[in-house]
């Protein structure tokens, strides 16, 4: 298949704007994330169907303001209906509190609830069941990420003669793992109802290959470097590898920018005088945050000339701030920094600089710009797209990556960054140090080997390794 030939119609949990209300009327505003960047374009040239929920309860006139989105932006938004009730037990219940800890390894964040469950499944076969409705013979099907999973299920029950894509955007865990879960089974089994299964890293491709012997004894795998076939029922379903990443040239580009260069004069007129390390990232357990900041005050007390020349901007987004655990993980956040500022501050010097706020793209940009080492170590990682757009954004080649290797970017960046275990509080602090002391000529030339990797396989890499290995598009 080419995208020519046949329109996309995509589907995913949320659909890729934003519905409120400003100065008294309802308004549509695009959302940012990495895959509405990737698909966003390709979509309006190909002018396809995007189905999912809107984000908004039924006093908003969805229909309407999705009708008049859809004709200016040359691509059709179809919206599916979610009650609060359900986003309680579908999304933030059985896909935030179960699947998303347990394909992140952390059991320990994971509840198993058969309620949720229901609901889950409640969903997902409401998403199948518009997809029949919308669905033209000129559709390539792509259905994406862990809120969706059972959708070819209930779009198989309902005998639509449809060929299935799925991109998977988190991790996939492996088979002792996944075997918590009372319902792995149906899971494994409902991934298998799609003809083409796409993961971010040949490590999750093998995870699911290992869950699929264990679990459906029944299928047979044959497995090769960069894709996989699995036989059952009579049919053959492929698994790829494809890393998702970013418009290289849309980040490099408005970096070089006026704009965005006086946005990073600003940061460091404010910081004068110290290398800055910088961390940005959502408000998450699996983002390694309380680590980063334990390494950061054992790279200070190993080594005292860091004193005075090195601070770390720590940048978090809110999200997700009604939920107990992410509410109890600012609330670390804001002590471990107010202890480590208390220990180590010093006139005109504060280590630890802590915002828990969003940024427009300038701001995040100059940022990136401005801090000569990005610190990215989470515990665990679909991908993490900001340790490649901060490369991307580092026009002068002078920047440093610190990168966690249980990132599913680890894979295509480990030859230029850093890499470290972020349980490791020592070893990060050690790479912290490595960073300060790294000659100009070692910087640059990680750095182009970075910049190199990601212009390669930037965001349309991505798109059409998907596309063109689904050989029943």
């Amino acid at each position: 298949m080419t995208e020519s030939d046949r329109k996309l119609f995509i589907v995913s949990n949320r659909l890729p704007i934003i519905i409120g209300v400003e100065d008294d009327q309802w308004k549509v505003n695009p959302s940012s994330g990495g895959l509405i960047t990737a698909l966003a374009p390709l979509m309006k040239k190909n002018h396809g169907t995007w189905l999912g929920w809107p984000g908004c309860g039924p006093e908003a006139p969805v229909e309407e303001l999705l009708e008049k989105y859809s004709r200016e932006q040359e691509y059709t938004l179809k919206s599916v209906a979610i009650t609060d009730v359900e986003v309680e037990h579908y999304y933030r219940g059985f896909s935030n509190q179960t699947i998303w800890p347990l394909f992140h390894d952390l059991l320990g964040y994971c509840s198993f609830d058969a309620e949720n469950w229901n609901y889950y499944n409640r969903v997902n076969e409401r998403f199948a069941a518009e997809v029949v409705k919308l669905i033209g013979p000129d559709h390539f099907v792509w259905i994406h990420d862990y809120q969706l999973i059972l959708v070819a299920h209930y779009l198989r029950e309902l005998k639509a003669n449809l060929h299935l894509n799925f991109f998977l955007h988190i991790p996939f865990p492996a088979c002792d793992l996944l075997q918590r879960m009372p319902w792995r089974s149906e899971i494994v089994y409902g991934l298998l109802q799609y003809d083409h299964l796409g993961f971010q890293t040949n490590h999750d491709r093998r995870n699911f290959i290992q869950c699929v012997k264990t679990m459906i004894p029944e299928a047979s795998v044959k497995g090769y470097r960069q894709q996989s076939e699995v036989r059952l029922e009579g049919r053959t379903i492929k698994l790829g590898t494809y890393p998702i990443s970013i418009d290289f040239h849309e980040f490099n580009d408005f970096a070089a920018s006026k704009e965005v260069a006086d946005a990073a004069w600003f940061v460091h007129e404010n910081l004068p005088s110290r290398k800055l390390v910088l961390g940005v990232d959502r408000l998450d357990y699996t983002k390694g945050i309380p680590e980063r900041f334990l390494a950061f005050e054992r790279a200070l007390e190993k080594y005292p000339d860091l004193h005075r020349h090195i601070s770390l901007v720590q940048i978090v987004v809110p999200s997700r701030t009604k939920v107990p655990e992410y509410r109890d993980l600012k609330e670390v956040l804001d002590t471990l920094s107010g202890r480590i500022n208390g220990r180590f501050s010093r006139q005109g010097w504060v280590p630890i600089h802590y915002m828990f706020r969003e940024l427009n793209r300038t701001q995040l940009l100059g940022y990136y710009r401005a801090c000569e080492v990005a610190l990215i170590t989470p515990l665990r990682d679909g991908m993490n797209l900001v340790a490649k757009e901060y490369c991307a954004s580092s026009v002068e080649n002078d920047g440093i990556l610190i990168l966690s290797e249980f990132a599913g970017a680890a894979d295509q960046l480990q030859k230029g960054a850093l890499m470290v275990n972020p349980y490791d509080l020592e070893g990060t602090a050690d790479a912290i140090y490595a960073a300060f002391v790294m000659t100009e000529e070692e910087r640059r030339r990680r750095m182009r080997t970075l910049r190199g990797e990601i212009r390669r396989n930037d965001v349309q890499r991505w798109i059409e390794w998907f596309l063109k290995s689904d050989e029943g598009g």
